[in-house]
């Protein structure tokens, strides 16, 4: 049987637009002997997936993109749009695919958001054997019509960074992403926790270069990157990915308290 629960199966053009960049410019992906994707809980139209699929092809002509979700009617559905490279099957966390082939990257966003925050390393330790070996889950949230973005890559060996990803014109803090945090993080935005220091962070930052917004918000979001750096924070990357409004930890630097994999 399918691990899980329906989502509401919310679903839209471009909104998975940020991860997917993410996920074409992954060195794992570009390495891959068997570039398989997996789409996971992909809703209630195949939309998600064949963008997946259009997207991650630029990279690798050779990509081969699985929707897979836990509703039967959502996947007949699918099924019609179905084409070279993109099908659908039943299925859930526990990942079934054909003939024991396993994921070069499963993506999995806005599904844990209905879960409780105890279910979450559970299902992050079941996504990952479904995995190749060097292969990554990438995890998290975004909000309706993506611009706020946030989520963590996940290999077998535990997590391994935290990405916050913002449309930078329409941002007025970056502490907006604290809604659209992944599950493992949603409610450590408290006093203690370092995810919180992070966002506080990353607001003070903000405002600090606020003239800056003169020569466009790329601009003020370098700023505020290279600021972190001088405080100590570990920001990984490079101006080329925070033109883009992305600004990636490593998870040790947001790690929940009493945090184990």
């Amino acid at each position: 049987m399918p691990i899980g629960s329906i989502t509401r199966g919310t679903t839209g053009t471009n909104r998975l637009r940020r991860v997917d960049r993410w996920i074409a410019h992954s060195p794992v992906l570009r390495r891959a002997t068997d570039p398989l994707v997996v789409d996971l809980g992909y809703g209630a139209s195949a939309t998600t997936s064949l963008e997946l699929h259009q997207r991650l092809s630029r990279t690798r002509p050779d990509v081969e993109v699985i929707g897979i979700e836990i509703d039967p009617a959502r996947v007949a559905h699918a099924n019609l749009r179905a084409k070279p490279g993109v099908s659908f099957r039943l299925g859930g966390f526990e990942v079934p695919l054909p003939a024991g082939r396993l994921a070069t990257v499963i993506r999995a966003l806005n599904v844990l958001r209905q879960y409780g925050e105890g279910d979450v390393l559970a299902h992050w330790r079941r996504m990952v054997t479904r995995l190749q070996p060097g292969g990554l889950l990438v995890e998290g949230t975004c909000n309706e019509i993506g611009r706020v973005a946030s989520w963590v890559d996940v290999t077998a060996a535990g997590p391994q960074s935290l990405t916050v990803s913002l449309h930078l014109p329409s941002v007025e803090k970056p502490s907006i992403v604290a809604e659209r945090l992944p599950k493992a993080l949603i409610h450590r935005n408290v006093d203690g926790e370092r995810v919180h220091e992070f966002l506080l962070a990353l607001d003070r930052h903000w405002a600090y270069n606020a003239a800056l917004a003169t020569y466009g918000p790329a601009q003020r979001w370098i700023a505020v990157a290279e600021g972190l750096r001088t405080d100590g924070w570990p920001v990984l990357g490079s101006k080329a990915r925070w033109r883009l409004g992305e600004l990636t930890v490593p998870w040790s630097a947001v790690e929940p308290r009493h945090f184990q994999w």
